[in-house]
Protein backbone atom coordinates (compact mmCIF):
# COMPACT_ATOMS: atom_id res chain seq x y z
CA UNK A 1 0.00 0.00 0.00
CA UNK A 2 1.35 3.05 -0.94
CA UNK A 3 1.94 5.99 1.70
CA UNK A 4 0.39 9.00 1.81
CA UNK A 5 1.88 12.07 -0.32
CA UNK A 6 2.63 14.33 3.13
CA UNK A 7 4.45 11.02 4.55
CA UNK A 8 6.04 9.94 1.76
CA UNK A 9 7.08 13.95 1.40
CA UNK A 10 8.15 13.65 5.35
CA UNK A 11 10.22 10.28 4.03
CA UNK A 12 12.33 11.73 1.18
CA UNK A 13 12.82 14.30 3.50
CA UNK A 14 14.99 12.70 6.18
CA UNK A 15 16.37 10.50 3.52
CA UNK A 16 17.56 13.82 2.08
CA UNK A 17 18.92 14.84 5.80
CA UNK A 18 20.71 11.95 6.14
CA UNK A 19 22.45 11.88 2.84
CA UNK A 20 23.71 15.52 3.66
CA UNK A 21 24.44 14.57 7.15
CA UNK A 22 26.73 11.61 5.84
CA UNK A 23 28.55 13.48 2.88
CA UNK A 24 26.46 12.02 0.27
CA UNK A 25 24.71 13.50 -2.70
CA UNK A 26 26.20 14.94 -5.93
CA UNK A 27 24.48 18.47 -5.34
CA UNK A 28 25.90 21.27 -6.58
CA UNK A 29 26.35 23.94 -4.28
CA UNK A 30 24.46 26.86 -4.41
CA UNK A 31 23.51 30.09 -2.62
CA UNK A 32 21.44 30.08 0.58
CA UNK A 33 19.25 31.81 2.58
CA UNK A 34 20.10 32.70 6.14
CA UNK A 35 18.19 30.77 8.41
CA UNK A 36 17.74 34.07 11.11
CA UNK A 37 16.76 36.84 8.43
CA UNK A 38 16.37 35.46 5.09
CA UNK A 39 18.84 37.32 3.54
CA UNK A 40 20.72 35.52 0.44
CA UNK A 41 24.17 34.76 0.94
CA UNK A 42 27.10 33.20 -1.06
CA UNK A 43 28.19 29.47 -1.49
CA UNK A 44 31.07 29.99 0.59
CA UNK A 45 29.78 32.28 3.15
CA UNK A 46 30.11 31.19 6.73
CA UNK A 47 28.35 34.23 8.48
CA UNK A 48 25.59 36.37 6.87
CA UNK A 49 26.69 40.13 5.76
CA UNK A 50 23.66 41.44 6.87
CA UNK A 51 22.89 40.32 10.64
CA UNK A 52 26.18 39.00 11.09
CA UNK A 53 24.59 35.06 12.22
CA UNK A 54 26.81 32.23 12.18
CA UNK A 55 25.57 30.09 9.14
CA UNK A 56 26.86 26.98 10.43
CA UNK A 57 27.16 27.02 14.49
CA UNK A 58 24.21 29.37 15.27
CA UNK A 59 21.13 28.61 17.11
CA UNK A 60 19.07 29.49 14.03
CA UNK A 61 21.22 27.73 11.95
CA UNK A 62 21.05 24.21 14.16
CA UNK A 63 17.22 25.25 14.13
CA UNK A 64 16.83 24.94 10.14
CA UNK A 65 18.59 21.82 10.34
CA UNK A 66 15.72 19.98 12.05
CA UNK A 67 13.15 21.57 10.90
CA UNK A 68 14.26 19.80 7.63
CA UNK A 69 14.46 16.32 9.34
CA UNK A 70 10.68 17.03 11.01
CA UNK A 71 9.15 18.94 7.78
CA UNK A 72 5.72 19.70 7.76
CA UNK A 73 3.51 22.23 9.03
CA UNK A 74 4.10 21.35 12.71
CA UNK A 75 7.08 19.53 12.76
CA UNK A 76 7.37 20.10 17.27
CA UNK A 77 3.71 19.09 17.15
CA UNK A 78 4.91 16.01 14.79
CA UNK A 79 8.29 15.28 16.70
CA UNK A 80 6.23 15.62 20.26
CA UNK A 81 3.88 13.34 19.21
CA UNK A 82 6.12 10.73 18.01
CA UNK A 83 8.53 11.22 21.52
CA UNK A 84 4.80 10.23 23.88
CA UNK A 85 4.44 7.13 21.54
CA UNK A 86 8.23 6.00 21.72
CA UNK A 87 8.12 6.87 25.48
CA UNK A 88 4.87 4.97 26.00
CA UNK A 89 6.34 1.82 24.17
CA UNK A 90 9.11 2.11 26.24
CA UNK A 91 6.86 2.42 29.67
CA UNK A 92 5.35 -0.76 28.52
CA UNK A 93 8.60 -2.75 28.26
CA UNK A 94 9.55 -1.69 31.68
CA UNK A 95 6.44 -2.61 32.84
CA UNK A 96 6.69 -6.33 31.44
CA UNK A 97 10.21 -6.61 32.76
CA UNK A 98 8.77 -5.81 36.34
CA UNK A 99 6.77 -8.40 35.88
CA UNK A 100 3.39 -6.71 34.65
CA UNK A 101 1.31 -5.64 31.93
CA UNK A 102 -0.51 -8.68 31.15
CA UNK A 103 -4.45 -9.20 30.41
CA UNK A 104 -6.09 -5.59 29.24
CA UNK A 105 -3.79 -3.35 31.67
CA UNK A 106 -2.49 -1.88 28.96
CA UNK A 107 -5.61 0.46 28.07
CA UNK A 108 -5.53 2.03 31.62
CA UNK A 109 -2.87 -0.08 33.77
CA UNK A 110 0.30 1.29 32.86
CA UNK A 111 2.15 2.59 36.46
CA UNK A 112 3.75 1.61 39.03
CA UNK A 113 7.41 1.47 40.14
CA UNK A 114 8.21 0.71 35.85
CA UNK A 115 6.27 4.54 35.38
CA UNK A 116 7.82 6.13 38.73
CA UNK A 117 11.50 5.04 37.36
CA UNK A 118 10.91 6.68 33.70
CA UNK A 119 10.46 9.73 36.03
CA UNK A 120 6.70 10.05 36.95
CA UNK A 121 6.18 13.01 39.09
CA UNK A 122 6.31 12.08 42.83
CA UNK A 123 6.59 14.97 45.41
CA UNK A 124 8.80 12.25 47.27
CA UNK A 125 11.60 12.32 44.26
CA UNK A 126 11.48 15.94 43.70
CA UNK A 127 10.87 17.75 47.15
CA UNK A 128 13.74 14.89 49.40
CA UNK A 129 15.69 13.27 46.60
CA UNK A 130 15.56 16.54 44.22
CA UNK A 131 14.74 15.15 41.34
CA UNK A 132 13.30 18.32 39.40
CA UNK A 133 14.08 16.11 36.34
CA UNK A 134 10.64 14.52 36.87
CA UNK A 135 9.23 18.00 36.06
CA UNK A 136 9.85 17.44 32.69
CA UNK A 137 10.04 13.52 32.39
CA UNK A 138 6.37 13.05 33.40
CA UNK A 139 5.12 15.37 30.52
CA UNK A 140 6.21 12.28 28.33
CA UNK A 141 4.83 9.44 30.39
CA UNK A 142 1.30 8.03 30.23
CA UNK A 143 -1.22 5.80 32.54
CA UNK A 144 -2.56 3.52 29.31
CA UNK A 145 -3.67 3.27 25.92
CA UNK A 146 -7.17 5.44 26.86
CA UNK A 147 -4.81 7.82 28.15
CA UNK A 148 -2.16 8.93 25.33
CA UNK A 149 -5.06 8.29 23.07
CA UNK A 150 -7.01 11.12 24.07
CA UNK A 151 -4.01 13.02 24.75
CA UNK A 152 -2.54 13.00 21.63
CA UNK A 153 -5.94 13.65 20.09
CA UNK A 154 -5.99 16.64 21.71
CA UNK A 155 -2.29 17.37 20.96
CA UNK A 156 -3.03 17.08 16.81
CA UNK A 157 -6.19 18.85 17.33
CA UNK A 158 -4.43 22.37 19.44
CA UNK A 159 -0.88 22.16 18.14
CA UNK A 160 -0.68 22.84 14.79
CA UNK A 161 -2.74 26.02 15.03
CA UNK A 162 -0.58 27.04 17.84
CA UNK A 163 2.83 26.33 16.48
CA UNK A 164 1.94 28.10 12.89
CA UNK A 165 0.70 30.79 15.19
CA UNK A 166 3.72 31.68 17.36
CA UNK A 167 6.59 29.70 15.33
CA UNK A 168 7.51 26.14 15.98
CA UNK A 169 10.58 27.65 18.98
CA UNK A 170 8.26 29.85 20.91
CA UNK A 171 5.40 26.91 20.67
CA UNK A 172 7.99 24.27 21.74
CA UNK A 173 8.96 26.48 25.27
CA UNK A 174 5.11 27.19 25.92
CA UNK A 175 4.34 23.20 25.59
CA UNK A 176 6.83 22.62 28.00
CA UNK A 177 7.34 25.04 30.03
CA UNK A 178 3.58 25.28 31.21
CA UNK A 179 3.57 21.07 31.42
CA UNK A 180 6.74 21.38 33.90
CA UNK A 181 4.65 24.40 35.70
CA UNK A 182 1.21 21.97 36.23
CA UNK A 183 3.98 19.11 38.06
CA UNK A 184 5.21 21.44 39.90
CA UNK A 185 1.96 22.69 41.55
CA UNK A 186 0.55 19.37 41.31
CA UNK A 187 3.64 17.44 43.37
CA UNK A 188 3.65 20.79 45.77
CA UNK A 189 -0.06 19.71 46.49
CA UNK A 190 1.33 15.75 47.32
CA UNK A 191 -0.08 14.14 43.90
CA UNK A 192 1.65 11.22 42.09
CA UNK A 193 1.28 12.42 38.23
CA UNK A 194 2.18 12.19 34.60
CA UNK A 195 0.78 12.91 31.04
CA UNK A 196 0.81 15.50 28.75
CA UNK A 197 -2.39 17.16 29.52
CA UNK A 198 -0.41 20.17 32.09
CA UNK A 199 1.39 21.00 28.63
CA UNK A 200 -2.16 20.37 26.77
CA UNK A 201 -4.12 22.85 29.29
CA UNK A 202 -1.19 25.30 28.67
CA UNK A 203 -2.20 25.54 24.98
CA UNK A 204 -5.75 25.72 25.82
CA UNK A 205 -4.66 28.94 28.11
CA UNK A 206 -2.82 30.22 25.06
CA UNK A 207 -5.53 30.34 23.46
CA UNK A 208 -7.72 31.78 25.68
CA UNK A 209 -5.36 34.34 25.95
CA UNK A 210 -5.54 34.74 22.21
CA UNK A 211 -9.26 35.35 22.50
CA UNK A 212 -8.85 38.10 24.62
CA UNK A 213 -6.65 40.10 22.75
CA UNK A 214 -8.78 39.73 19.23
CA UNK A 215 -12.58 40.47 18.82
CA UNK A 216 -15.22 39.50 16.89
CA UNK A 217 -18.07 37.02 17.19
CA UNK A 218 -15.84 34.53 16.02
CA UNK A 219 -13.10 34.86 18.78
CA UNK A 220 -15.93 34.95 21.28
CA UNK A 221 -17.30 31.84 20.20
CA UNK A 222 -14.36 29.86 20.42
CA UNK A 223 -13.36 31.11 23.84
CA UNK A 224 -16.90 30.00 25.09
CA UNK A 225 -16.23 26.98 23.08
CA UNK A 226 -12.98 26.30 25.01
CA UNK A 227 -14.11 27.46 28.33
CA UNK A 228 -16.76 25.15 28.34
CA UNK A 229 -14.18 22.06 27.56
CA UNK A 230 -12.56 23.19 30.18
CA UNK A 231 -15.25 23.32 32.56
CA UNK A 232 -16.64 19.75 31.68
CA UNK A 233 -12.58 18.83 32.32
CA UNK A 234 -12.31 20.16 35.42
CA UNK A 235 -15.85 18.68 36.30
CA UNK A 236 -14.67 15.27 35.81
CA UNK A 237 -11.46 15.53 37.75
CA UNK A 238 -13.56 17.13 40.90
CA UNK A 239 -16.45 13.38 40.27
CA UNK A 240 -12.89 11.50 40.81
CA UNK A 241 -12.44 10.55 37.17
CA UNK A 242 -8.60 10.27 37.65
CA UNK A 243 -7.67 13.94 36.23
CA UNK A 244 -5.31 15.59 38.19
CA UNK A 245 -7.14 18.92 38.09
CA UNK A 246 -4.03 20.62 40.21
CA UNK A 247 -1.72 19.94 36.93
CA UNK A 248 -4.76 21.25 35.05
CA UNK A 249 -5.38 24.00 36.63
CA UNK A 250 -1.54 25.27 37.10
CA UNK A 251 -0.97 24.33 33.37
CA UNK A 252 -4.30 26.32 31.92
CA UNK A 253 -3.25 29.80 34.35
CA UNK A 254 0.98 29.60 32.66
CA UNK A 255 -0.41 29.21 29.36
CA UNK A 256 -2.41 32.21 29.75
CA UNK A 257 0.26 34.21 31.04
CA UNK A 258 2.08 33.65 28.25
CA UNK A 259 -0.36 33.95 25.86
CA UNK A 260 -0.63 37.33 27.28
CA UNK A 261 3.00 38.11 27.01
CA UNK A 262 3.38 36.37 23.38
CA UNK A 263 2.85 38.31 20.35
CA UNK A 264 0.04 36.41 18.39
CA UNK A 265 2.17 36.24 15.34
CA UNK A 266 5.22 34.69 14.28
CA UNK A 267 8.78 36.28 14.84
CA UNK A 268 9.13 39.64 12.69
CA UNK A 269 12.98 40.36 12.65
CA UNK A 270 15.94 39.16 13.97
CA UNK A 271 16.26 40.23 17.50
CA UNK A 272 13.00 38.57 17.73
CA UNK A 273 14.05 35.27 15.58
CA UNK A 274 17.23 35.26 18.08
CA UNK A 275 15.07 35.15 21.33
CA UNK A 276 12.78 32.86 19.70
CA UNK A 277 15.10 30.77 19.02
CA UNK A 278 16.61 30.31 22.30
CA UNK A 279 13.63 29.87 24.12
CA UNK A 280 12.89 26.75 21.71
CA UNK A 281 16.66 25.31 22.82
CA UNK A 282 16.73 26.32 26.14
CA UNK A 283 13.46 24.17 26.24
CA UNK A 284 15.12 21.42 24.57
CA UNK A 285 18.52 21.52 26.09
CA UNK A 286 16.04 21.06 29.38
CA UNK A 287 13.92 17.84 28.12
CA UNK A 288 17.38 16.55 27.19
CA UNK A 289 19.06 17.24 30.38
CA UNK A 290 16.04 15.54 32.33
CA UNK A 291 15.83 12.38 30.25
CA UNK A 292 19.47 12.02 30.86
CA UNK A 293 19.08 12.52 34.70
CA UNK A 294 16.47 9.64 34.18
CA UNK A 295 18.45 7.42 32.94
CA UNK A 296 21.08 7.85 35.44
CA UNK A 297 18.34 7.87 38.22
CA UNK A 298 16.92 4.77 36.38
CA UNK A 299 17.91 2.23 39.25
CA UNK A 300 17.71 3.93 42.23
CA UNK A 301 15.98 2.27 45.02
CA UNK A 302 12.72 2.87 45.18
CA UNK A 303 11.40 4.93 48.40
CA UNK A 304 9.51 2.12 50.89
CA UNK A 305 11.34 -0.73 49.30
CA UNK A 306 14.17 -2.76 51.10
Amino acid sequence: MALPYQWQYRIDKWKNAARSLFGGGNQQPRPKLCPSCGSLVGISATRCHQCGTNLKFSMAAANRSLAGVFSGPAPVTTALLVSNLLMFGVEWMALAAHGGGGGLSILWGVGGEASYRLGMSAPYGIYVQHQWYRLITAMFLHGGLIHIGFNMMALMQLGPALEELYGSSRYFFLYIVTGAFGFLLSSFTGHYSLGASGGLLGLVGAMLAITTKRGGAYMRELRSRLVSSVVILFVLGFMGMGMDNWAHGAGLAAGFVLGKIFADRQPMNVRERQIANALGWLAGIVVIASFAFMILHYRDPIPGQA
